[in-house]
């Protein structure tokens, strides 16, 4: 699994690239492995009203589930200020790590890419009290 994380990592860091964000600076990339094997990339995308922002998360999965997948293995994500190297961990923000919930066991990996690599952690770290359908 290690390659297939680090080819992620990459595939998140490259995905920056595509950020829209000329009010934060701030450009976060994501890759979103499915079972199948397909990787959607996400790129964050700010509105000047602010709420109506997305996160690169968010995008990628959007993208997959339009795309008829629902299966998900991992993702990775990367973030920095716009022209600059990591320098920090981004994880997903809370909206995200309940979307990612949705279709994810607590299981599902979730690669964090910092300066020096990248961790590892499981959404249910990430999310321990998730809210799921067995609430309604």
């Amino acid at each position: 699994m290690e390659n297939v994380y680090s080819d992620l990592a990459f595939s998140a860091l490259a995905a920056r690239a595509a950020a829209y964000s000329p009010y934060s600076g701030v450009t976060v990339g994501a890759a979103l492995l499915c079972e199948s094997g397909k990787v959607y990339l996400g790129a964050n995308i700010e509105n000047a009203s602010y709420s109506l922002t997305t996160c690169a998360e968010r995008v990628a999965i959007f993208k997959a589930v339009s795309e008829g997948e629902r299966k998900f293995a991992a993702i990775a994500i990367a973030g920095g200020k716009v022209g600059c190297e990591v320098s920090s961990e981004f994880p997903p923000c809370g909206a995200c790590r309940q979307v990612l919930r949705e279709f994810c066991s607590p299981d599902f990996k979730v690669i964090i890419v910092g300066a020096d690599g990248y961790t590892v952690h499981t959404l249910g770290e990430l999310l321990p009290y998730s809210f799921t359908e067995s609430y309604l």
